[in-house]
């Protein structure tokens, strides 16, 4: 067993609260954990003071794995647009909890890497990603009602906020683009599953 199924499963045994969040935080520590020497923190955009209290919450048992994250790890952005996308979110948060405050940073974190951000979140398929965002940013996320992959549909919402036109086409259905922002998103779950 590879040391990050080891750390979901600790994670998962270790938790407490609802069982899904649960899981989409443990995926994304797990994935989190497979880009050392990155530190937790600069893996998914929280600060160690902030991974404390997902613990605290999720995982009471589990914060033996925050020891080797240094104390003054850095959880600087990765991308320009980072902390936009955070805002997003943020601004459409469900309920205001705790929770998706920090799924806020994730979010935006892993949205700035390469895969499916499903993929990039440690997630078993697009599924338990759309779950999460309708549960937790459902004001956001009821606007994607023609499916539109998730990063494509956050990096357009971002251009329209700024009054940027970032499509060819006049509108979706006449885009030569079309099948890139919403072709099925197909792939392998991260192989640690």
């Amino acid at each position: 067993m590879s040391a990050e199924a080891s750390a979901y499963g600790r994670l998962m045994e270790a938790g407490a609260g609802d069982p899904f969040d649960r899981h989409v935080f443990a995926c994304a520590v797990a994935i989190g954990l497979t880009e050392a020497p990155t530190p937790l923190t600069g893996a998914l955009g929280l600060a160690i003071e902030d991974l404390v209290v997902v613990f605290a919450a999720h995982f009471p048992r589990g914060v033996a794995l925050l020891a080797n994250v240094p104390p003054d790890a850095p959880a600087d952005t990765d991308a320009p647009e980072e902390p936009d996308l955070r805002a997003l979110l943020l601004d459409h948060r469900s309920e205001g909890a705790p929770a998706e405050t920090a799924l806020a940073a994730i979010v935006a974190r892993r949205s700035c890497r390469a895969n499916h951000l499903w993929q990039d979140m440690g997630l078993r398929d697009r599924s338990e990603l759309n779950r999460l965002l309708h549960r937790h940013f459902r004001p956001l996320a009821a606007q994607n009602v023609n499916d539109m992959k998730w990063k494509k549909f956050f990096y357009r919402k971002l251009c329209e906020q700024d009054g940027l036109l970032v499509c060819r086409a006049p509108n979706c259905d006449v885009c030569v683009d079309k099948a890139h922002c919403f072709g099925p998103e197909t792939g392998d779950a991260v192989a640690w599953r």
